[in-house]
């Protein structure tokens, strides 16, 4: 049988970049996207295209920034999706090469952002878990304090991007999605966990702050519903568009009442 045709609808550079200001991104802003390039719909030139379109909307004043995250630089025995056995777990320790910013791929956050990571003049943060890459003129401002010990908090691009007034696109993506929420994390009581990963000299161990996104789509439920959140469509996805400090500042009375208190510290199994 035929391939049917694409569902559509067709997007262009030129009609996301209308969208997106029709949808209220502002030139010169800082904007930290989180993006789901399937939800915009059958869009020409693909990741590229959305990359340029957003830019073309902030303009050379204006400055991108998307999570480049690499969790997959973890402990194997924590590994879910899928998980490797048991036997595997010291070989993967011993071998993973450790985090390179210029050249470790992003995993599990999708192509946009590995488009922007390797867009020429791209700026990455140096956590090896939780990093960021920024296009534009304060993009150096933005991921230069990235402590190897705070994934998300106050040493994070998260802290510089509430305390520069960016705000957040939500391109297709959800609430669960939102890694500004994980700052307020930082910010109530919160248990410590230990993590392992690869480091420049070998297997290394950090206690960090535990951070999830359990129930963040109901905590976005409610701060739409509380918040001003400007709503609408771009292509085909609905596109969400918000300060961080507001979705910060909110989520940090919500989690107080919604999240059970911790424990003094978790340990995983390994």
């Amino acid at each position: 049988m035929p391939t049917p045709p694409p569902a559509g609808p067709l997007v262009t550079r030129g009609t996301l970049a209308a969208d997106l200001r029709a949808l209220g991104v502002r030139s010169g802003e800082i904007l930290l996207a989180h993006s789901s390039l399937s939800s915009l719909g059958w869009v020409c030139g693909g990741a590229v295209a959305v990359v340029r379109g957003v830019l073309d909307v902030l303009g050379p004043d204006g400055t991108l920034v998307v999570p480049t995250q690499t969790a997959d630089l973890s402990d194997p025995a924590l590994w879910e999706s899928p998980p490797v056995p048991e036997e595997w777990w010291d070989t993967i320790r011993n071998a993973m090469p450790p985090y390179d910013p210029p050249t470790t791929p992003t995993r599990g956050v999708g192509v946009v952002p590995e488009t922007v990571r390797t867009w020429p003049g791209a700026v990455r943060s140096a956590h090896p878990q939780t990093s960021f890459a920024a296009l534009g003129p304060r993009a150096e401002e933005i991921t230069r304090d990235h402590a190897a010990d705070c994934r998300l908090g106050e040493r994070s691009p998260l802290a510089a991007l509430e305390r520069t007034g960016a705000r957040v696109l939500l391109l297709g993506a959800g609430f669960d999605s939102c890694t500004a929420f994980h700052l307020a994390e930082y910010r109530v009581p919160a248990p410590l966990v230990e993590v392992g990963r690869p480091g420049p000299f070998g297997w290394e161990r950090v206690t960090e702050v535990s951070i999830t996104s359990d129930r963040f789509d109901e905590l976005g439920h409610d701060f739409e519903r509380d918040r001003p959140v400007v709503r609408g469509k771009v292509g085909a996805a609905d596109a969400r568009l918000f300060p961080v400090a507001d979705a910060v500042a909110y989520a940090e009375r919500w989690l107080a009442l919604h999240r059970p208190r911790p424990e003094e510290i978790v340990h995983p199994r390994a």
